[in-house]
């Protein structure tokens, strides 16, 4: 009698002593000894650095080799059913793992079974727990033996045992924990797939569905199944197909094979859908299914779906590119306490933005870098755009400038015709637009004709996802210019034309703007006004031509009389820009940090919320990562930016604020303090003397980290110091809240001095050193120009208003000269209110200016 007779005899009972009686049980004894007997046993080991393994066990026969794994499976049960402590170091601990290290190896091995031998292993999988406290069939290595049948089924049919072990596999693996449900979804679509081919003919073709039950999956396999008859198998193909999408990017092999599947099914059939289930998945929300775990996409759907957005890298519209870049912002949002929400699916639809024919795609990713604020994100995209612009010879600049679509519009509009009506298109704003109808003889329509809705529905859906992709860019382009305000970078008059000043889009922002045009010695500064450049002083006569460059103009190049000659001009001509240019704040070294010689203390010694200032710096182009109470903060205790160009790296030292257990649940520290601003040779890491650092990018720097500190200091939280705070930092909120003005709440002062004129309270209201004062009809009150905060006259008692943010700011219909000034809005805000004091009525106010 053989070996795995004898193990066949006795399957069913399983043994009850600890050490099997078996001619097996004496080999694992003497591997024991080998791995385990010495004073300093191993700990990492393999089963082909044991001799005994290599010297006894592989030189079995084949079906010596079985019948060990059949009593490796019931032997590792006996032990985990003892009194094994999970995780211990005892000897029965080590015993099994010794079984389930030989048993795995020689799984892995060429090993000649058949039906019957794969029969006994699947059932005994099932039937034998491999840990006394767990039944799941994935702790065994199942998948391992279902790849071994799949290889061993390439040319043969599955007898019926077989069929039945592997369906009842299926089942529990499918019914099984719900930890690693992508491996475990994986394997019931391989298992599926083994049955059906043993169930029928070659050329029959098995139905495949995403296989986990999310929101997703649910939408899109009912469409799946509703599809015509004639178009389903080729889907079935192609979900089949995604099944094979794993890692960060895909093969070509794997999109070309892709490319061919979709093409049988039809291109615009594979884009409608797709682009459905993408606009499906950007507007799906994510079900919380415990403290720990978030929902979105099942991450056994994951792969299938990245599969989809590979396929999409073969084609370039503009529809699937919007909705690509919807998707990746989607997906990259962050979950607070868990992070981005879906990065693989994020980092899918980068790669096929940047993978897409032509330059829309880097578009896209021009704006998502601007709107992404992980690290690694920012990175990955940067570094799409440098290959970009490296296969075109530019600069990431110039492949910028190049990406922006103009989307057929000519000097901000575009004309629909629609049998005799019209419809004109108009940017009006920064993420602003305006459709205008007109009937066919000429008179406004204030709304869509009817018989537009009826007849042209599809036509007026892409207009309408047209508007939509427009305000996207008009506000991502300004962005980017703002941040080409730190580059002293120039243009060649053709480029300015080409991709400004005569681009359909780009058009309405530089028209707005102050440019200098650069011609041999001479210079000019002129805005386009009434079509002609023109300056404070006039309209300027010059024709620009070839030889002449051009750049945008700042301030810090620029006497205190030109700057103001500028904002004068602005607002007497009522113009507003698209971005602070002429009322830019300026930031100049300071004899301070003339003395320091190599960094600022200017904005030092502020404590921020840290989240709100992470998030200020990514949108700043800033990297920053997040201290937390689990580190000692020394490798990202500073936020940073690169400035390529001038081959620097600006650091904004940061510290974290260690008090009273200031962290979040995820152990984040809640404040930072702020310390000082070096900047650093990108080279070799050398400090650079302030005094080398160009003007212009010292100044832009600086106002970045001003406006860090503007923002997400605690100074300018009314609720701080009433909810608590860090009460050591107290004197810190106070001499901010009412404390020195910085530049930009010198720029918001001298605003308010040429606004407060014009106001209805400028009655009651006028600007005094730091503070507007306004006098209400109960109390006096003053509203300090930078953090916004409250003093009550006359002993100075704080009130606390919390600033509605659902409310329309108090700005948005006067003429500030640029576009855009939160603070300015809060404090005319709270003007208002005050001036009308005796009219309040919400009790958490009046029940503090009631108070004496």
């Amino acid at each position: 009698m053989g070996l795995l007779d004898i193990f066949k005899k006795t399957a069913n009972t399983v043994a009850s002593v600890v050490k099997p009686l078996s001619p097996f049980a004496t080999i694992i004894e003497s591997a024991y000894q080998e791995v385990y007997g010495t004073a300093h046993p191993a700990w990492n080991w393999k089963a082909t650095d044991s001799k005994v393994y290599q010297q006894q066990i592989l030189t079995l026969n084949d079906k010596e080799k079985i019948a060990f794994i059949l009593e490796a499976i019931t032997t590792q049960h006996t032990l985990a059913e003892g009194k094994m402590t999970w995780g211990s170091h005892d000897k029965d601990w080590n015993i099994r793992n010794l079984w389930g290290n030989f048993m795995n190896h020689l799984l892995k091995t060429k090993l000649e079974m058949n039906d019957e031998d794969y029969v006994l292993v699947l059932e005994s999988f099932m039937r034998y727990k491999p840990y006394g406290h767990s039944d799941d069939v994935m702790q065994w290595p199942a998948t391992i033996v279902v790849g071994k049948i799949e290889k061993y089924l390439h040319d043969r049919k599955p007898s019926a045992d077989l069929i039945t072990a592997l369906n009842r596999l299926e089942k529990k693996v499918d019914t099984g924990h719900y930890y690693d449900q992508k491996a475990r979804a994986k394997l019931v679509e391989r298992i599926k797939a083994i049955v059906f081919a043993g169930e029928n003919d070659a050329d029959t073709i098995r139905p495949v569905l995403f296989p986990a039950k999310d929101q997703f999956a649910t939408y899109a396999n009912d469409a799946l199944q509703r599809m015509p008859q004639a178009q389903q198998p080729y889907w079935y193909q192609l979900m089949a197909h995604t099944q094979k999408a794993s890692g960060g990017s895909p093969t070509k092999k794997f999109l070309d094979q892709g490319k061919d599947l979709f093409k049988e099914l039809g291109a615009d059939n594979f884009k409608q859908v797709v682009n459905d289930w993408l606009q499906f998945i950007t507007a799906m929300k994510e079900i919380e299914i415990n403290t720990y775990t978030i929902e979105f996409i099942a991450t056994a759907n994951t792969d299938m779906v990245k599969g989809l957005i590979w396929l999409c890298s073969h084609f370039h519209d503009k529809t699937t590119l919007f909705n690509l870049a919807a998707l990746a912002e989607r997906s990259y949002r962050k979950v607070p306490g868990k992070g981005p929400l879906a990065p693989s699916i994020g980092n899918a639809c980068v790669y096929a933005l940047a993978n897409s024919k032509g330059l829309d795609g880097v578009g896209h990713l021009s704006r998502l870098r601007l709107r992404i604020k992980q690290n690694s994100t920012q990175n990955l995209i940067e570094k799409y755009l440098l290959t970009a612009a490296a296969k075109q010879g530019v600069s990431i600049h110039e492949i910028e400038d190049m990406a922006v679509d103009d989307f057929d519009l000519t000097d901000g509009s575009r004309t629909y015709m629609f049998d005799d009506y019209k419809a004109v298109l108009s940017i009006i704003g920064i993420g602003k637009t305006e459709l205008s109808w007109y009937k066919p003889d000429g008179s406004p329509q204030k709304s869509v004709p009817a018989v537009v809705k009826e007849k042209h529905a599809a036509r007026l859906k892409k207009i309408k996802d047209t508007i939509k992709q427009i305000e996207l860019t008009t506000s991502a382009q300004r962005d980017r210019i703002d941040r080409l305000m730190k580059s002293e970078r120039t243009l060649s008059w053709q480029q300015f034309n080409e991709y400004y000043f005569e681009h359909g889009l780009m058009c309405y922002i530089a028209k707005q703007l102050i440019w200098t045009f650069i011609d041999g010695e001479e210079k000019y500064h002129a805005i386009w006004l009434n079509n002609a450049w023109t300056n404070p002083a006039g309209t300027l006569n010059f024709s620009p031509d070839d030889d002449i460059r051009v750049a945008l103009w700042h301030p810090v190049f620029h006497t205190l009389e030109s700057i103001q000659q500028w904002r004068t001009f602005l607002l007497d001509k009522q113009l507003t820009q698209p971005l602070k240019q002429a009322f830019r704040e300026v930031y100049l070294l300071t004899d301070a940090e003339v003395n320091t010689v190599t960094y600022s203390n200017r904005m030092a010694a502020h404590i921020l919320k840290q989240h709100q200032f992470n998030s200020l710096a990514k949108t700043r182009g800033w990297k920053y990562n997040l201290m937390g109470a689990y580190d000692n903060g020394i490798d990202n205790d500073k936020a940073s930016i690169h400035l390529q160009e001038y081959d620097l790296r600006a650091e904004f030292w940061i510290n974290e604020v260690n008090s009273d257990d200031a962290f979040n649940d995820t152990g984040i520290w809640l404040y930072v303090a702020t310390d000082q601003v070096r900047f650093v040779r990108l080279d070799n890491n050398e400090v650079v003397q302030l005094l080398d650092v160009p003007a212009l990018l010292f100044s832009e720097v600086m106002r970045d980290v001003d406006l860090f500190v503007g923002v997400a200091s605690v100074g300018n939280d009314p609720l701080w110091r009433d909810n608590g705070g860090l009460t050591q930092y107290r004197d810190y909120w106070n001499s901010y809240s009412f404390g020195d003005l910085t530049e930009i709440a010198k720029t918001r002062k001298m605003m308010l001095e040429r606004l407060l004129p014009r106001l209805k309270i400028n009655k009651v209201a006028a600007i005094k050193d730091k503070f507007l004062v306004v006098q209400g009809k109960l109390r006096t009150y003053k509203i300090h120009l930078g953090s916004t905060n409250i003093l009550m006259e006359p002993n100075d008692q704080y009130l606390c208003i919390v600033p509605d943010r659902s409310a329309k700011p108090a700005t948005e219909n006067l003429m500030l000269g640029f576009e855009g000034d939160n603070g300015l809005s809060v404090v005319l805000s709270k003007a208002f209110l005050l001036a009308d004091d005796d009219k309040i009525t919400d009790t958490t106010i009046t029940s503090q200016i009631n108070r004496r």
